[in-house]
Order: structure tokens, then sequence, then C-alpha cells
């Protein structure tokens, strides 16, 4: 059994360390096909089905480069700001792993496709951090290991493993972050928010769907700490493939107290990787962290230099959508939002979902309500992200509309709401399925207002006498009569003229 680790309060390693971070972001492409070979780059699928030689690396088996995947490259890098290289090589980084079938990964080592940028990362508060990027590479990815018969899914403990390769040989880019400096106790806040920023924009340029939970983005996290006074980093730890953003915050939050309660009592840090359980957000130790010196980085002879002229650059920088700050301050402009009606959006991830509501037909502050009022309180009680609800933009758009054309009230509407994310179906489906239209006819409404008023007499005396806010009593009787399926503004005003007359 694992030894519960010694943490330190978060507060005393903000005084008396320095974060630093260094973020290696992952992400698969979303091409017709792998890499370096014809088979389909598709999630899922039956193990070893979508596989060939080439992929396998079967002797005498030839790479071909996916040219669509150069073009996502340079595209990646041209919106992270970076330089693109005149020429490039991949390389061949060797290591025995079991779902590397060729017992090394092609790759680009001191010859990437892009490097030298960076991506403005707006925190919760409005804060603009620079995230400066180191690079931006070429490779491809590994196939899947599943160890079996242990408890926690994972090799140690298990009785076999068993290997799909149908991931390997998918192209993949690693954007690769420099030192993050200087960010102190909003660290995790950081990584978390340049994770968020980096996945927009990767959505905005179409080149992945960015599904953290299927792993087409995933994150490793390198943290070290540096006491006040030293001149040096610290020794780093990597935690590997975190597969969520409120992962990633926490995964960065955990090293800190773990290194710096190792630090305070006078011992070292262990450069190794580290596994993040997601049940408790603590970090286990993996194996010891190689050196690019290990892994005996040398040039891929099968595979001609990339070489792309400055004119395809620059059509493809052509090629480039609004980014997401930019469209961001659209946005605010032309909805009229204040800073802090912006930054509600942002920190529950709603930018995109109210703006696809919108284009769907529902009006901003509708749209806006919805998603950062009710679904967020959804997605919070899921511990999911918002997007991940299982309602779209179309759907909610369709609720607002049965609302503000009265056939339900906000209240009914939340009902509509759990049906659709319990997978009844459409809205109009929920609302039939679950009899939850308003009750629009006057005659029905009034039946009920004369039993409330002949079962409570002094209320219509009160109204009479000039207190209508005692109308609310018979409100909320024939609310309860209809089962929340009437309109109260239209009860309340039959209540006013039944009583009048």
């Amino acid at each position: 059994m694992t030894a519960v680790a010694e943490l330190m309060d978060y507060a005393d390693v903000v005084e008396r360390f320095d974060p630093v971070l260094g973020l290696e972001v992952h992400v698969e492409l979303n091409t017709n096909t792998k890499m370096f070979c014809g088979c389909p780059n598709e999630f899922g699928g039956e193990p070893n089905t979508k596989v060939c030689p080439t992929c396998l690396g079967l002797p005498g088996a030839l790479p071909a480069v996916n040219g669509k995947a150069v073009e996502g490259a340079i595209r990646i890098g041209l919106a992270l700001n970076c330089e693109i290289a005149e020429w490039c090589r991949f390389a061949r980084k060797n290591y025995f792993y079991p779902d590397m079938p060729k017992n090394f990964q092609t790759s680009q080592y001191d010859e990437p496709i892009a490097f030298n940028g960076y991506l403005d990362v707006t925190l919760d508060d409005g804060e603009v951090v620079r995230v400066e990027i180191e690079r931006a590479h070429m490779e491809e990815d590994t196939g899947k290991s599943l160890h079996v018969g242990g408890a926690t899914g994972r090799i140690h403990g298990a009785e076999h493993s068993l290997l799909d390769y149908n991931r390997a040989g998918v192209p993949l880019i690693e954007i690769v972050t420099k030192p993050i400096e200087g960010t102190g106790e909003r660290a995790p806040e950081v990584a978390r928010a340049y994770v968020s920023a980096l996945r927009d924009l990767l959505r905005a340029l179409d080149v992945s769907d960015v599904r953290m939970d299927q792993g087409s983005l995933r994150c490793d996290a390198n943290v070290s700490l540096m006491a006040k006074d030293a001149t040096e980093f610290g020794t780093r730890t990597e935690t590997k493939n975190v597969n969520s953003l409120r992962s990633v915050e926490r995964a960065v939050r955990y090293e800190m107290t773990r290194q710096a309660a190792i630090l305070a009592e006078g011992g070292s840090i262990k450069q190794e990787t580290r596994h993040f359980q997601e049940a408790d957000g603590t970090t286990s130790p993996g194996r010891t962290k190689e050196t690019a010196e290990d892994y005996r980085y040398f040039p891929e002879p099968d595979l001609v230099p990339i070489a792309p002229s400055r004119e395809w650059v620059e059509e493809l920088r052509g090629t480039l959508p609004e980014m997401p700050s930019e469209r961001r301050k659209r946005i605010q402009r032309e909805w009229s939002l204040s800073d802090e009606a912006l930054r509600d959006l942002l920190n529950v991830g709603a930018v995109d979902l109210v703006a696809a509501t919108v284009e769907a037909g529902a009006s901003p502050d509708d749209a806006r309500g919805w998603w950062v009022n009710t679904l967020a309180q959804e997605a919070n009680a899921r511990e999911v992200e918002l997007a991940e609800l299982a309602i779209t933009p179309a759907q909610v758009a369709e609720v607002i509309g049965l609302v503000t054309s009265g056939e339900l009230t906000n209240k009914l509407a939340k009902e509509v709401v759990q049906g659709v994310l319990a997978g009844e179906g459409e809205p109009r489906e929920v609302v039939e399925k679950r009899g939850l239209k308003v009750v629009s006819d006057d005659s029905a409404l009034l039946a009920a207002i004369d039993e409330a008023l002949a079962a409570q007499p002094d209320v219509a005396d009160k109204i009479r006498g000039g207190k209508v806010a005692a109308a609310g009593a018979i409100v909320g009787a024939v609310m309860k009569a209809t089962k929340g399926q009437a309109d109260a503004k239209r009860v309340r005003e039959l209540i006013i003229e039944r009583v009048g007359s």
C-alpha cells in the first residue's frame, strides 16, 4: 500500500517557494488518415483493426508523411505566434515501451516545425498572463495498454496486459511551453487557464476535436519549486496525461504542496514521471524521467525533410479564423456585455455555447442566463465541463423559444432541460412525454381561481381593500392545482379582474 505523502499548507508553499511550470500539451489531429500511413484516424473501434505494416512497425514497411497533418501543424504554429521553420526534419526517439511497436517514436527533436511563440491567457479576474511557447512539433501517437487484474488499472499489480495499436501512428502535435515563472500562488490557475485557452484556439482552428475525455488533448504538467533566494530551477516532476482542465489545476497544486513538504524537511525531489489520481487529486510515482540523451535521437532516414515555402505559409496564414480572444472582444461589444459579465461567461466556459445558442435563434441575454446559471449549476453538480452536458445550443435555443412563445414557464422549461439531459429526446418530445404544456385556457384558470377564492374568502376582501399583494396566496393555490403549469402572471391578472368584477 502506498504511503500517504506529507503535504505543506498551500499558503506556506507560496510564502517559501516560487513555482516554475512547464506544460506539454499533446493534441491529436483530425486528419482522415494516420501520420505516416493510410490507416483511418478514428477514435475507438475493435482493437487492432485499424493497423497496417507501417503503423505496426513491421520490417520493410516505409512511412510517408501526411501532408494534411503538416498543414495543421503550420496553422497551429501560426495561431500561436510562432516562427515557422523553412527546413526541418523528423527524428527517431528511441525507447522500449510495449505500446510503441517500433521501439522508437517518429518525432521531431532539435528541428521543430514551429518555435518561439506565445499565447496570452486571461485569468478569472481578467488578468492577462503571456505564456511563451518553446516549440510545437510533429510526431505520432502511441498505442494503448490495458492492464488487467489489478485494482487501479495500472501495470502495478496487474495479472497481464493487452495492447491495442489502433491509436499508434495517429498524427500528434506536441506544444511545449518555455518555463512559466512568476505566477506565485496563481500557478495552478495559470496552468488550467492556459490549457483552456489552447483548447479554445485548437477548436477554432478545427484541427482537432480536443476531447480531453477521449485523449485527443492531454497535458503533461512539469512542476518544480525554487526557494525564494534561489537562482536556479529546482528538480521537476512530470505528471503525465492529465485529461481535464480541473485535473490540470489540481495536479499542479498537489505537486507544489508535496514537493514543498519534502524540501522543507531537507529532502530532495526525484526527477520522475507521476500519475494523477482522479479520485483524490493526488499524484503517484511513475518511472524515472529520461533526459534527451537517453532517447538517442537521430535523424529519421526514411523520411525527407519538410521545407514549407514562404508562399504556402502565408497562404495558410490567410486561412486562420478569428482567434478566440478577438472573438470574445467582438462578442462583448455586440452584446453590450460588461467586463464582469464576460468574465462570468469565460469562467464557466460558456462563450462558444452562448454564441451558438444565439446563432440558433435565442437572444444573447436569454442564452447567457440559461448557460451561466441553470446549466452551469447542472455541470457543477455532475462535476463535468459545461460543454460535456448532454444538451446542445440548438436544444437550449428551442427551450428558450418555447418560453418566449408562452408555451412554457421558466419552471416548466427547467423540467424540459432535465428531460433532455436525461436522454428523453428533443425539447418538444420531452414536453409531450411529461405533459408540461402551460395551461393557457382562461376558463380552466378561472375555475381554479374561484375554487381558491372560495377556500380563502378573506383574500378577496383584502384585494378589494387595496392589498393587491394578497393575491399571491391565490396564485400559489392555482399553481399548486395546475401542478405548476399555469402562467403565474396571467393568473394574477385574472384574479384582479375576478375580484374587481
